[in-house]
């Protein structure tokens, strides 16, 4: 019994040491301070967000892509056949800056971020008079012959899907075009950028500019 009557006393005498405890009460100035650094936190944090957005949309805006061919080609190997994906990209400026590359990878999303960084390091700057090529051009390559001609302005893009992908996105608003040969659109982009290769502008048309 006298145990118990000691516990039960030891118990209160916690009890009353809680109660009689006072918590010292925070002042102002450092809930304030407080308060200044969370602010500060948030508004450091939302500065990085809208940097990265800045920097996204630049990215994005930098260059107009354009996915021409996508294919699925297989390979035989000792396990069995091997899909994968084929994609031939076309991007450029708008501005007169043009690049293409053909990539292949295990889904059109890999593929396509490989095609677009080897178009990135094929980039071509292309002369142009106004809102057309400065002169006409032949050019066979492969299987390939395309034929590109000045036109006056407002008549626009006269051209086929391939030739067309690559002119736009070069900044050509008014060009005449014909395909001859075969239809295969990889040869045919091929062949429209060697032809955007081969313009030059002549020295009376560099005296305008």
């Amino acid at each position: 019994m006298a145990q118990k009557k000691k516990e039960t006393k030891t118990k209160k005498s916690k009890k009353e040491t809680k109660k009689g405890v006072k918590k010292p009460k925070k002042r102002e100035s450092d809930i304030k301070k407080k308060k200044k650094g969370m602010m500060r936190r948030i508004s450091r944090e939302a500065r990085r967000a809208r940097i990265q957005k800045k920097r996204r949309k630049r990215k994005k805006k930098e260059f107009e892509v354009r996915l021409v061919s996508i294919r699925r080609v297989s390979k035989v190997k000792a396990g069995g056949k091997r899909l994968r994906m084929s994609v031939l990209a076309v991007i450029g400026d708008r501005k007169g800056k043009v690049g293409i590359g053909l990539a292949k990878g295990r889904d059109v999303k890999d593929a396509q971020g490989k095609a677009v960084n080897q178009a990135k390091k094929n980039m071509i700057k292309v002369p142009t008079k106004g809102q057309t090529i400065p002169h006409d051009v032949y050019v066979k390559y492969k299987a390939a012959k395309v034929y590109l001609k000045p036109a006056s302005p407002g008549t626009g893009v006269i051209a086929g899907g391939a030739v067309r992908a690559v002119v736009e996105v070069a900044g050509i608003k008014d060009i005449l075009s014909k395909i001859i040969g075969t239809n295969n659109t990889i040869t045919n982009v091929y062949a429209t950028f060697e032809a955007l290769k081969r313009l030059r502008l002549s020295r009376f048309d560099i005296n305008e500019a």
